[in-house]
């Protein structure tokens, strides 16, 4: 009981301190989509964040949400302010393949991911100890869950999706996956790329930032947004279509 209270204290303080960052990138956001009636893909929806984001600043005329764990979804699909024909749920991830993966769930379940740990880093040693803080086991991983994940580019085409005003990802360290996973003519119909990338190498990604850098410049995108992300080797990117 008490394990939960702190997670549930530690992650509203992360919540606090991300708040300034939140503010800057609504600035940005308000001055490109001024009166527009926003269509957005929100790949890691978690507990509906970023959904709360953008219906309470934004025009909204579709927003889809991926979450691929179903105690996460389950908690996301009872809320009634999400029962909205503007909010479309769906409990699955998104990447470059078609295929099922073990979603590795932590305490912290904003910290889950798809990747395997680098269990030698400093930032996952250190981030054990806080969550294992009042714990009374030593596990790192709550549990895991074989989710769904569909292709990029599919999950655009089976919703019939033609443009997309934001692209948000916070998938801890599957960025360039679901990125790859899109196809070259749907690059041309989003507007804006928003993501976040760890620099704490607790992750075996299996990329680098440049990779992901590189990816959206050859397909015609730009970089116009960066912050860091307090007391996290982490940074927050959007990057504009220019074509």
């Amino acid at each position: 009981m008490f394990e939960k209270l702190y997670i549930k204290l530690l992650m509203n303080f992360v919540y606090f301190v991300d708040y300034t960052n939140k503010k800057k990138i609504l600035n940005y956001f308000r001055s490109k989509l001024k009166d527009v009636f926003l269509v957005a893909i929100d790949v890691g929806t978690h507990k509906g964040e970023t959904i709360d984001f953008f219906l309470d600043n934004f025009n909204i005329k579709q927003i889809y949400c991926c979450e691929p764990n179903s105690e996460v979804f389950s908690e996301l699909n009872k809320k009634k302010k999400y029962q909205d024909e503007k909010i479309k749920l769906f409990n699955l991830g998104l990447g470059q393949l078609n295929e099922e993966k073990q979603l590795s769930i932590l305490r912290d379940s904003s910290s889950s991911t798809l990747n395997p740990f680098n269990e030698n880093s400093k930032y996952f040693k250190r981030k054990k100890k806080i969550l294992n803080y009042f714990s009374y086991s030593d596990e790192f991983i709550a549990k895991k869950e074989l989710v769904k994940i569909l292709k990029t580019s599919d999950f655009i085409n089976q919703n019939l999706i033609q443009n997309i005003d934001v692209l948000k990802i916070d998938t801890e360290g599957y960025e360039y996956k679901i990125l790859k996973g899109i196809n070259n003519n749907q690059f041309k119909f989003i507007k804006f790329i928003y993501f976040e990338h760890h620099y704490d190498l607790m992750l075996n990604k299996g990329y680098k930032f440049r990779d992901i850098n590189d990816f959206l410049v050859e397909k015609g995108f730009k970089k116009s947004f960066k912050i860091k992300m307090k007391f996290r080797k982490t940074f927050e990117y959007i990057y504009e279509n220019k074509i």
